[in-house]
């Protein structure tokens, strides 16, 4: 039988240190294997460390942040990447969009073959995406992400589809990463309880909240929320490994004391979008229902 194996599906280098990476930690420590599927290059990104930006740079930010996911990778403990070869697509409207390279201008399902390609190899029982709505924060890529993994997860187990991708093989579970609004609140009340400056201002906050109802009234499916007490550091230290991309004096990353970060929402939250389990109760564990080959 297989070993248990999570996907990962994320849009650019930096995305698998900001989304879960304290879920990959926890289930690699207890013998899972983790892979990470990257979709672009993220060749659009901006040099956002200031001790970065200099000559030379931008001219090398391709291989340079591939250089900075497998480091990243590596601390999160990912046991195999896979770049799935398209051009970061850029923010919305920029001509980087209809560049025939991007992710967001490739033809959807030849996209979604390639994930099937990965599927069937890896043979995941769970995979990790991004939520259909995404309208806080509406990359094309991030998009693409999400429709990519709904088609391929469905696919990937049909023989009739894509047969030359390889054996067909059925993940059980998909879900989508969120950010839950009340882990920024309980952030930003901590900021203040602690005399520090929030890097939340008052109308972001609002907007957090309107969030928060939205999350309370659209949820389609059971969210699983993942213990990582012990494993929350994991993101700090994989998002150092992006240098060009994420500014150490952040405060939104890196502005609290990181023994009190760690204790102020020690969970990662998932959406179940879909499950051929028949699972009941998932009981914060992602694999809840699925018995094979490995631990947890």
């Amino acid at each position: 039988m297989p070993e248990l194996c999570l996907l990962a599906v994320h849009a650019h280098p930096d995305d698998e240190a900001s989304k879960g990476a304290p879920t990959i930690a926890r289930y690699h420590a207890a013998g899972v294997r983790t892979v990470l599927v990257t979709c672009t290059g993220g060749e659009e990104g901006d040099i956002l460390n200031p001790a970065m930006d200099l000559p030379g740079v931008r001219e090398r930010l391709e291989a340079l942040r591939r250089e900075e996911l497998d480091r990243a990778a590596a601390i999160i403990g990912y046991d195999e990447v896979v770049l799935l070869g398209y051009r970061d697509s850029g923010m919305p409207g920029s001509p980087a969009n209809a560049d025939p390279r991007s992710f967001a201008a490739a033809p959807l399902d030849e996209a979604a073959g390639r994930l099937v390609e990965v599927i069937r190899r890896a043979r995941p029982q769970v995979v990790i995406t991004y939520p259909a709505e995404q309208s806080a924060y509406p990359h094309p890529d991030h998009l693409r992400v999400a429709e990519v993994c709904g088609l391929a997860f469905d696919a990937a187990g049909d023989p009739d589809r894509y047969p030359e991708a390889g054996p067909p093989w059925q993940p059980l579970r998909l879900c989508s990463v969120r950010w839950p609004a009340k882990r920024i609140r309980a952030m930003h009340e901590k900021f203040l309880e602690l005399g520090l400056e929030s890097p939340y201002t008052e109308g972001r906050m609002a907007r957090l909240l309107d969030a928060e109802v939205r999350d309370a009234a659209g949820t389609p499916g059971p969210a699983v929320l993942v213990d990582v007490r012990g494993f929350a550091a994991v993101t700090r230290q994989a998002l150092l490994a992006h240098a060009t991309q994420v500014d150490p004096t952040s405060p939104h990353w890196f502005g609290l004391p990181p023994e009190v970060a760690d204790e102020i929402y020690p969970y990662d939250e998932y959406e179940i979008v879909r499950d051929l389990t028949g699972a009941a109760e998932t009981s914060g564990d992602l694999f809840a229902g699925i018995e094979v080959v490995g631990a947890r």
